[in-house]
This record gives structure tokens, sequence and C-alpha cells, in this order.
């Protein structure tokens, strides 16, 4: 497949941070842990710097789920659940996405979730001011959009965390390894791409129930919901963190200090499961390390701020 090829100079452009409000969209398997719900609360709890336009449920598979088309439809429904406590209406700003992985290139995977990312994509009044794509799942849904029409490569920006740092053993990081055709396409097709580094990077971003039971409890139906939630993830609480890294990708957008980035050719995902390097290839931005507090304490103050 051909797709659109953006100048060297248009890429770097591109994978510049953004320093003020940008409009977004935002593909999550919303059901498959506790972090995805963290978030979308913190997207929408960020208005001045976010214009969150859509919620695409993503698929999974795993033990929370039967398959992915399960996955996906109980992603779709947590993220009601989270809009209905944080009374932001669902019509036509959540949609449902693939209800199985990408099989091939040849075969997109068509959903509600896909069509109207390239409507968004497509309806930018000009490719200088970019749709940012925020994925924190398998990344089916914007891989079959592109497929289906390769010329929103040159109107978005994707932010995806998936992988695992480049200096670690494997790449079979759970939301690239469910779907690694998907995966190629991001890396492949020349689409201006902001990777999040999962194991080695942004791993660290743990909390505890005594910081939930402090900062995010008690702060309304909102917070009571993610306190709960991450309570239930396990049984034994002594000792015992939870990492929530899905806000890294959140994070990136609201103040890239906070994600240290730098620019590399991109990667390519092998069969066995790990990364090789051509430094032919195109450039994209991976996000580096993550600055642990100022992320947390982004999420728990603009939970108490809603709370009034």
């Amino acid at each position: 497949m051909q797709f659109p090829t953006l100048s060297e100079a248009e890429r770097i452009s591109r994978l510049e941070p953004p320093s003020g409000k940008v409009q977004m969209v935002l593909d999550t398997d919303t059901y498959n842990e506790v972090d995805d719900q963290f978030a979308v609360v913190q997207a929408l709890l960020s208005p001045d710097k976010l214009d969150v336009l859509a919620l695409y449920a993503a698929p999974f598979h795993n033990n929370r789920s039967t398959g992915p088309a399960d996955g996906m439809e109980k992603s779709y429904q947590e993220i009601l659940a989270l809009l209905k406590r944080l009374d932001v209406p669902s019509e036509g700003f959540v949609f449902r996405g693939s209800d199985r992985y990408l099989p091939d290139w040849e075969h997109p995977v068509d959903s509600d979730a896909a069509r109207d990312l390239i409507a968004k994509a497509m309806a930018r009044s000009t490719e200088d001011d970019p749709l940012y794509v925020v994925a924190i799942g398998a990344i089916t849904n914007v891989a079959s959009a592109i497929l289906l029409e390769p010329e929103i490569i040159r109107r978005i920006v994707v932010v995806w965390l998936g992988g695992h740092a480049f200096h670690w053993p494997n790449t079979k990081e759970f939301n690239l390894w469910q779907d690694v055709h998907s995966a190629r396409v991001i890396f492949d097709c020349g689409v201006p791409v902001v990777q999040i580094q999962v194991m080695g990077v942004c791993s660290h971003l743990h909390t505890t129930i005594p910081e939930i039971e402090r900062y995010v409890a008690g702060q309304g139906a909102i917070g009571d919901y993610l306190a709960e939630t991450v309570k239930g993830y396990h049984a034994d609480h002594f000792g015992w963190s939870k990492v929530i890294w899905d806000i890294a990708a959140i994070s990136y957008l609201l103040d890239a200090s906070w994600t240290p980035s730098t620019l590399v050719h991109s990667p390519i995902v092998t069969d066995q499961g790990t990364w090789s390097f051509d430094n032919s290839r195109h450039l994209i931005r991976t996000v580096y390390h993550v600055h642990r507090d100022p992320i947390f304490r982004d999420v728990f103050k603009k939970l108490e701020i809603r709370n009034g």
C-alpha cells in the first residue's frame, strides 16, 4: 500500500511537543486495567489544555474478557460508566471500535471508531493543525483508520503507549503484542508518532492504597469509583502498589517536561517480539523517562478542584 509522505521538516515540526491547547481523541481499552480510567478522567478534567473530541473503545483479550470483541464492548460500557459519574453526555462522543485484531494490511477492521477518526482528521482546516490521536491500548482502531484512508497521515499525530524500552530484552508488551500487524502499520506507514515506552520508562508510575485513599477517595462520585476500582484489582494491599502508566500519554500533552523525549528512527517490530533498527527509516519521537510526582499531583489536584 502507498502512504502519503511527509517531508523531514514537516515531520520534525509535527513531532514537536505541543505548547498550547490541542484537540484530541482518546482510544482506550478502558476495562482491561485500572489505569485507563485515570487517563480518561485526567483528559476530561483538563479543558484548559485538551479539547477531547471523542472516546473510542479498543479491543483487548485477557482474563477480563472472552476475546477482542468482548473486551471492546466491556471497554465501551466502562467509558459510559465513567462519563455518567463525570456528568458528561455520551451521545455522539463515544464510539465502539474493532471487534477483532488486524488480520493483515489488506483487510482493515471497519468500525464506528475508525470511521469517526477518519471524519475528524479529514475535517481539519489545515494540515498544520493536526488532530492528536492518543492511544492507550491495542492500536487496531487507529491502524485500521489509516489503512481505510491513508490521507489522514497528513493530518494526525499519534501518541501511543505501546512497546517496551529499546534496552528491554523484548517488546512483547500487552498493547503492542496483542496486534502486531497494527503496531507495524503505525511504525512503518510514516504517520507522525510519539511513542510512550512502557517497561523501563513509565513503569514506575505507581501509586498505593494509602495515597488513593488520601487523594482520590472522597473526591465525588468519580473519585470514589476510581478508588474502589484500584482497591478491587488486588486482594492483598500489604506492601502493594499499582502502576497507573496510561496517564503518561495524557501528561505528554499537558506538560512535555513531565515526559522527556527525543527523536529516533522508527523501530522495526520483529517476529520474535524484539526491536530492530535501521537508521535510514523516518523519525518518530520517543519518551525515555517520566517524572512521577508532577503527573500524579496533576491528577489528584484536578479531582480535588472538581469536587470543590
